[in-house]
């Protein structure tokens, strides 16, 4: 960084191409974070599935397992957000570590990861509203209408500044977080028929064919806290929020979840608790509420729920549309892409795209939905769940490429005996999540209830694989055709500023070059 002088480069501040600084402290940016977590959603909708679908009791445990494996890539992680502050976190990160080409590939893969993983969150809201209409009301209305509207509603927070998403965010939070361990503790204090029992943490009840899908469920209800990188360019004090607010998310989301859906086990009884699920399936939590807690308890429960969904899908929203502003600024994507609104410093065509292409798909599955009101196979079996696990792979794949590359950064920098420990720490996370990915794709067709040669049990994974393959032969491409944007990559606002120097240092000179050779005297 050069000081000193009117030329002084920040690598987190800028004009035109950067998002504006000092928009959101750690206690903002906590709660976003967290939102994307969607605790309420999880617990409601995420866990009952995985016991179900799965037949694992031990859900429970895969928590706790992943959440060490998470905190041991968050060492490293963490660390390497103090050297590089960048909208595209992840991707650039990768770029930073293993090259811009590798960088390119991961950032059309983290691109697809969070936009698909946001759009599969309007099939569950659509139908929660849907059911909750035809309950209150006695109206039959279609998922995708009430999906349509979460698309609008989302677009136009979007476009807002990220202070205020980040105060809607997190009211929505801590009410769904406060309700949900309401009826943690009432399962608790009222046990199902076999009492209050351990016997979820038991390694024993691991065993299921459906073990590397629910590692991918699992997965799923962490992903956000790798997010508070990609806010660095927005807080105050990138170089100490960022690592702060990941380490209490991960904290927060592992004993959270662990603890919620271990009082599940406890309330229906360990042996009963896979059965339940697959008879009650996303209901399982609002049946046990009501005979617990009553029916008032239960309605408001499902307000937040619908509101919990909506944190999710706007803070999803805001991550994709940050990593499109990144990519548009690094040369990945159209250079408008990487631009801010004026008014919000928001990310606004990159949240504009966002919605596009949300609209879009929300039509494809109305148009192919072909069951009656009430149904959940496209909005909820289908679209939330199947986008939800793809994305989740995605993101899995990313964070097990950004353990290698933050291993390679400091190596390469000769860093390698001063961060000895996060390198360790960071290669455990990275054979871990390896292992997790292999077996994600592995049992992927226990995901569709379809047998292991049906075509979407490759086709959705394939997905990841594609947007892989488009990212690195762009990249190629850049670094024959275009070598200053392809080295650029990754480099995000620091490359832009560096950039502004040498033109107004070229300036200065260019008037007293002919001055010095014309021979008239000083």
């Amino acid at each position: 960084m050069l000081t000193g002088s009117s030329t002084e480069i920040s690598t987190f501040k800028g004009e035109q191409r950067a998002l504006r600084a000092d928009r959101i402290g750690a206690p903002a940016l906590l709660l976003s974070v967290l939102a994307a977590t969607a605790p309420l959603m999880v617990v409601a909708g995420v866990v009952p599935t995985t016991f179900g679908a799965m037949g694992i009791v031990g859900v429970p445990l895969l928590f706790v397992i992943v959440g060490a494996v998470l905190a041991l890539f968050s060492f490293g992680y963490a660390e390497m957000s103090r050297h590089v502050h960048n909208a595209g976190a992840l991707y650039a990160y990768i770029s930073r570590g293993l090259g811009s080409t590798m960088g390119a590939g991961a950032s059309y893969v983290a691109l697809f990861a969070y936009s698909i993983m946001q759009i599969g969150t309007y099939g569950i809201f659509g139908f929660e509203i849907s059911g909750q209409i035809a309950e209150h009301w006695q109206h039959n209305v279609a998922w995708w209408i009430p999906a349509l509207c979460g698309v609008a509603i989302t677009a136009v927070f979007g476009a807002l500044k990220i202070d205020l998403n980040a105060r809607t965010l997190g009211v929505l939070l801590l009410i769904e977080t406060v309700l949900t361990l309401v009826f943690d503790f009432s399962f608790v204090t009222d046990p199902g028929p076999q009492g209050v029992s351990l016997h979820a943490f038991s390694p024993g009840t691991l065993s299921g064919a459906g073990l590397g899908t629910a590692l991918c469920f699992v997965i799923a209800g962490f992903v956000g806290f790798e997010q508070a990188p990609v806010y660095a360019e927005e807080t105050s004090d990138p170089q100490r929020v960022v690592s702060k607010v990941m380490f209490l998310a991960i904290g927060f989301a592992t004993v959270f979840f662990a603890f919620s859906s271990w009082a599940i086990t406890v309330a229906t009884g360990p042996a009963h608790v896979v059965g339940d699920s697959q008879k009650q399936s996303a209901n399982l939590i609002f049946a046990l509420n009501q005979d617990r807690l009553g029916n008032g308890f239960t309605d408001v429960l499902n307000v937040f729920f619908i509101t919990g969904i909506f944190a999710s899908m706007l803070s999803f929203h805001n991550v994709v549309a940050r990593y499109a502003f990144a990519m548009g600024r690094d040369g990945l994507l159209p250079s408008a892409v990487g631009r801010t609104a004026k008014s919000s410093g928001a990310p606004a065509m990159g949240s504009f795209l966002q919605s596009v292409v949300s609209l879009a798909v929300v039509i494809v599955f109305a148009v192919t939905d072909d069951k009656p009101n009430g149904d959940p196979t496209a909005p909820v079996l289908r679209l939330f769940t199947w986008a939800g696990n793809v994305g989740a792979l995605g993101v899995v794949l990313l964070m097990g490429t950004a353990a290698v590359a933050v291993i390679a950064f400091f190596v390469k920098r000769g860093a390698a005996g001063v961060q000895a420990w996060r390198l360790v720490t960071s290669g455990v996370a990275a054979v871990a999540l390896g292992v997790i990915f292999v077996y994600s794709v592995k049992d992927f067709s226990v995901l569709l209830g379809a047998n292991p040669g049906h075509g979407l049990r490759w086709i959705l994974p394939g997905i990841i694989a594609l947007a892989a393959v488009i990212g690195l032969v762009y990249g190629l491409v850049l670094r024959v055709k275009r070598p200053e944007v392809h080295a650029r990559i990754g480099q995000g606002n620091e490359a832009f500023q560096l950039e502004k120097a040498a033109a107004a240092a070229s300036a200065a000179a260019a008037p007293a070059g002919p001055a010095e050779g014309s021979g008239t005297p000083a």
